[in-house]
């Protein structure tokens, strides 16, 4: 059985946000990080966004592939 993929939308909507497309854009317009920058140290995650995002990457979940995903979009 192949893991599921998972979009950016359903993403945004388990991390608390708007899943709408402009939602979306409109929140990687007002939260732009630096190459330098962790994603998982940003300011604008409340702690449950954090640990949600943390245990992603770390467990390498099929969420993995979508959160890498919002990090390169961050920093565009």
């Amino acid at each position: 059985m192949e893991p599921s993929q998972h979009t950016i939308n359903e993403l945004f909507s388990q991390l608390g946000l708007g899943s709408e497309d402009g939602d979306i854009d409109a929140f990687i317009d007002a939260h732009q990080l630096k190459s330098s920058d962790s994603l998982l140290r940003a300011e604008f995650w409340s702690d449950s966004q954090r640990s949600f995002l943390q245990e992603a990457l770390e467990s390498d979940s099929d969420w993995c592939e979508v959160v890498d995903q919002l990090d390169a979009r961050l920093r565009q």
